[in-house]
C-alpha cells in the first residue's frame, strides 16, 4: 500500500468536467442529499421517446429495483440515430485488426447503415422483441453491429467471450434459450486462428438453434448446414439499410451477460435499457473526462462487461469515437498498444493491470518507441492495480503528465462505482480512491455491523441503488436475491473486501467468496472444480487463487486422483486435467498449478477448508491457523510437503 499522494494535473483540471476535489465533494453531497434530483439530471444526457415519471423504486429486501419508470427509449437510437445530424461523418468506430497497420474507420452514418441491415436480417429470421440472441464473435465490427441491431429491434443480446469452450457456450445458449447465434468462420488473435464456427457447431449439436449467421473473418472454409447456417454478409446485402426502432420501456431487458458464480452454474446478469444507458454514458464522460473529439481506446473484449459499457454503449451514447481492438498487447511485440494510441490519436486509454504487468516485464523501451502525446487519461480496470505498476503506468507510459484512473466495478454494477476523476482526485497509487457521485459504499464486519470512520477494513457493500445496477439473474430471481441481498440485509453485497484508510481512500482487497479474479476475468472455483471432477483422473478437487506476477491471481488446483489415474505419472495427470478444463470452460480457466494430493483439509462435517489451501498456495505455511479440528489434520502437512517440493 502506498501513502504517496499524486496531485492532479493543472492542465487537465482547467478543462475537466469536475475541476477540483472541492467540486467533486459538492457534487457528491448533492447526489446523496437529493438522489432523485441528481439522477433525473443525469437522465437528460440521453433522448427519451416518452419521459419517465419516477426516477427510482427500490426494495433491497426483495431485490427489486427499477429506474426511470414509465420512460420509453431505444439504446441503438441513442448510440447512432441522434448523432447523425451533427456527427454523421465522424468516425464512430476505429477498428484495429490483428495485423499491425490494419485499420478501418466506420462513421456514424455507416454504422447506421450496417446496424439497420443486420437488424432487418434478424427480423427476417424471426427474432422479435424480447427474444435472446447469442453473439459469439471476435473483435470485429460485426460484433458491435450485432449488439446494436438487437437493441434496435428490442431483442436481448447475450455476448459470449470468443475464447469459451463449446461446453461453456452451450450452457449459456441453453440457459438464455437463444434460437439465433452469430459467429465467424474463424477468429484472429495474436497471429493465431480460433475455430469459432467449429466451436458453435459442437455447442448447438443438441440444441434447438434455428439460425447461425456466420461472418467471414478469414478465407477458411467451414461446414455450413443447409437451412441453418448462413453467411452474414450475404444476408445483410439482401436487406435495406433502414430499420425502424422498437421503442423500449426503460425496464425492458437490453442484454444478459454471464458471470461465473460460487456454484457451478454461470449467472446470467440481466441489465435493462434506460438505467444502464444513462449510467454508461454518465460514467464514461465523468471518469475519463471525455470531451467531443476525444478518441476513446478501451482495449477490452466485448465478451466482458467492460467491452459492453466502455467500448460500445458508453462512448457511442456520448457520440465518441471508440476503438475496437482485435489483437493482444504483445503482438507482434510489446509496443502494440502505444503504436495504436499514436496511430488513432487516442486521448483516453483503458486496459487491465494484467496487461500492464506483462508489458512492464519488457521494460521501458517498447513504450518509448512511440510518442503517446495524444493521451490525456490512462485507465485501469478488472482488478486492483499494485502500486508499482500504477507508478510505471503514470511515470513511463503517461510521462507524469497524464491522469491515471484506477476503476472499481463489476458485471453486476453495469458501470464504474469507485474511481479517481482526472481533474479532481489526488491519487494514492493502488487505491481506487473515492466513490462517484450517486454511489454510497458501506463497509461492514462479518457480523453485519457497519464500520464508520476511517482506518477500517471490512466487506464492501452498497447502500441504495444506482441506475446501472443489474436487475436480476436470468430466470432465477431468488438466486439473485440470495447472492447479493441476504448476506447483509438492506445492503447490496459486492463480494469484495475493502479497506478505507485514514484519509478516506478506498482500497479493494479482492474477493471474499469463492470467485477468482484472474487477469480481470471472474471465474467461479466451483465451475473449475466441476470441470476437473468430470474427468476420470480426478476423484475430488479444490480450487483456490494464489498471487501471480502477471495475472494478479493464478489458479491452483488440489486434486485427489481417481482410480483411472493409478500408475499414471503425475505430470501426465496434470497435463490431461489442464486440457480437460480448457475444453470444458476455456483457456482462461486453465489452472496454473495442479498439485496431486492424498486428501483435502476438511471439517468433520465434510466442508473443505479453502482458507488453509489458499495459505499453502501463497507459501504462507506458518499461518495456517488451528488445524486440530479437521477430520484428518495430518493431510495438511502432506499437502505442505508436496507444495514445498513442487516449488
Amino acid at each position: 500500500m502506498s501513502d504517496r499522494i499524486v496531485p492532479t494535473k493543472p492542465h487537465i483540471s482547467r478543462r475537466a468536467h469536475v475541476a477540483s476535489f472541492d467540486h467533486y465533494q459538492r457534487l457528491y453531497r448533492e447526489s446523496v442529499d437529493d438522489p432523485s434530483g441528481f439522477w433525473r439530471r443525469q437522465a437528460e444526457r440521453i433522448d427519451w421517446f416518452h419521459p419517465f415519471e419516477r426516477a427510482c423504486e427500490q426494495d433491497f429486501d426483495r431485490a427489486e429495483v427499477a429506474w426511470y419508470l414509465g420512460g420509453k427509449l431505444n439504446a441503438a437510437f441513442n448510440c447512432i440515430d441522434r448523432h447523425l445530424v451533427e456527427r454523421g461523418e465522424q468516425n464512430a468506430i476505429v477498428w484495429v485488426g490483428d495485423e499491425p497497420g490494419t485499420y478501418r474507420q466506420i462513421t456514424f452514418r455507416e454504422l447506421h447503415d450496417r446496424v439497420g441491415r443486420l437488424a432487418n436480417v434478424l427480423r427476417r429470421h424471426g427474432v422479435q422483441k424480447g427474444d435472446r440472441v447469442c453473439i459469439y464473435l471476435p473483435m470485429i465490427p460485426e460484433a458491435v453491429y450485432a449488439m446494436l441491431a438487437c437493441a434496435r429491434i428490442g431483442a436481448v443480446h447475450s455476448v459470449v467471450f470468443a475464447g469459451f469452450s463449446a461446453e461453456s457456450l452451450k450452457n449459456r445458449i441453453e440457459d438464455a434459450d437463444c434460437r439465433v447465434v452469430l459467429t465467424a468462420n474463424e477468429g484472429l488473435r495474436g497471429g493465431k486462428t480460433i475455430p469459432l464456427k467449429q466451436t458453435v457447431d459442437q455447442a448447438i449439436e443438441d440444441l434447438p438453434v434455428r439460425t447461425v449467421l456466420v461472418a467471414r473473418r478469414t478465407d477458411a472454409a467451414v461446414p455450413m448446414r443447409a437451412g441453418r447456417d448462413l453467411w452474414l454478409a450475404d444476408e445483410m446485402e439482401r436487406q435495406r439499410a433502414y430499420c425502424p426502432v422498437q421503442w423500449q420501456d426503460s425496464e425492458d431487458p437490453l442484454f444478459v451477460l454471464y458471470t461465473s458464480g460460487s456454484t457451478g452454474k454461470p449467472k446470467g446478469q440481466l441489465h435493462t435499457t434506460g438505467g444502464y444507458l444513462v449510467y454508461a454514458g454518465y460514467t464514461h464522460q465523468l471518469v475519463f473526462d471525455w470531451h467531443p473529439g476525444d478518441v476513446h481506446f478501451c482495449a477490452a473484449d466485448i465478451g466482458w462487461v467492460t467491452g459492453h459499457s466502455y467500448v460500445v454503449y458508453g462512448p457511442l451514447a456520448n457520440g465518441a469515437t471508440t476503438v475496437l481492438f482485435e489483437s493482444t498487447p504483445v503482438y507482434p511485440d510489446a509496443s502494440r498498444y502505444w503504436q495504436v494510441c499514436d496511430d488513432v490519436q487516442a486521448a483516453i486509454f483503458y486496459t487491465a493491470p494484467t496487461a500492464l504487468r506483462a508489458l512492464l516485464r519488457f521494460g521501458d523501451e517498447p513504450v518509448k518507441k512511440y510518442r503517446r502525446d495524444s493521451i490525456r487519461v490512462l485507465g485501469s480496470v478488472g482488478e486492483p492495480i499494485n502500486p508499482e505498476v500504477w507508478q510505471w503506468y503514470h511515470d513511463v507510459v503517461g510521462e507524469g503528465r497524464c491522469a491515471v484512473v484506477d476503476t472499481w466495478w463489476q458485471t453486476e454494477t453495469g458501470g464504474i462505482l469507485i474511481s479517481a476523476l482526472p481533474g479532481a482526485t489526488p491519487c494514492k497509487p493502488g487505491s481506487a480512491t473515492f466513490p462517484l457521485p450517486g454511489v454510497r459504499p458501506v463497509l461492514v464486519d462479518e457480523h453485519g455491523e457497519v464500520l464508520t470512520g476511517d482506518g477500517v477494513s471490512g466487506n464492501l457493500c452498497l447502500a441504495g441503488s444506482w441506475p446501472g445496477q443489474a436487475r436480476t439473474i436470468w430466470n432465477d430471481h431468488e438466486r439473485f436475491r440470495q447472492t447479493y441481498f441476504t448476506t447483509y440485509p438492506g445492503l447490496y453485497f459486492t463480494g469484495d473486501g475493502c479497506r478505507r484508510d485514514e484519509d478516506g481512500y478506498y482500497w479493494i482487497t479482492g474477493r471474499v467468496d469463492d470467485v477468482l479474479n484472474v487477469a480481470g476475468h471472474r471465474l467461479g472455483t466451483a465451475e473449475i472444480e466441476s470441470a476437473l471432477v468430470a474427468h476420470e483422473f480426478c476423484a475430488e478437487a479444490a480450487v483456490v487463487g494464489f498471487p501471480h506476477d502477471v495475472k494478479g491471481t493464478g489458479i491452483q488446483a488440489y486434486v485427489i486422483p481417481g482410480k483411472a489415474a493409478d500408475g499414471v505419472p503425475p505430470e501426465e495427470i496434470e497435463a490431461v486435467l489442464k486440457q480437460q478444463v480448457r475444453k470444458a470452460i476455456g483457456p482462461i480457466a486453465t489452472p496454473d498449478r495442479i498439485q496431486i494430493v492424498p486428501g483435502l483439509p476438511k471439517t468433520r462435517s465434510g466442508k473443505i477448508m479453502r482458507r488453509i489451501l489458499r495459505k499453502i498456495g501463497e507459501a504462507n505455511y506458518q499461518d495456517l491457523g488451528d488445524i486440530s479440528t479437521l477430520a484428518e489434520p495430518h493431510v495438511v502437512e502432506l499437502i505442505v510437503q508436496g507444495h514445498k517440493a513442487a516449488r
